[in-house]
């Protein structure tokens, strides 16, 4: 599951990438509870076990989605 962060005042998006079998609902579920927090974090460990951590007051959208086949890359990728 690919997580896309974007931080307000920045043209840096955060990319993380979850374990395989990373619960959806779970993570949506932290994710509110970081942004509901007025000092809050939301803290997300990788699939390679690095830990990432923003701050929930500079945070300005987050993508969630699950890794599947539709992510396809290549001159054949609009084809199916």
């Amino acid at each position: 599951m690919d997580v896309r962060i974007g931080v307000t005042q920045s043209p840096t998006v955060i990319e993380v990438e979850l374990p395989e079998g990373a619960d959806a609902d779970a993570l949506t579920g932290q994710i509110e509870q970081a942004l509901a927090a007025d000092k809050g974090v939301l803290w997300l460990t990788d699939r390679r076990g690095r830990r990432v951590g923003v701050p929930s007051e500079r945070i300005a959208y987050v993508e969630v989605n699950a890794t599947s086949e539709d992510r396809r890359v290549g001159f054949g990728a609009g084809v199916r």
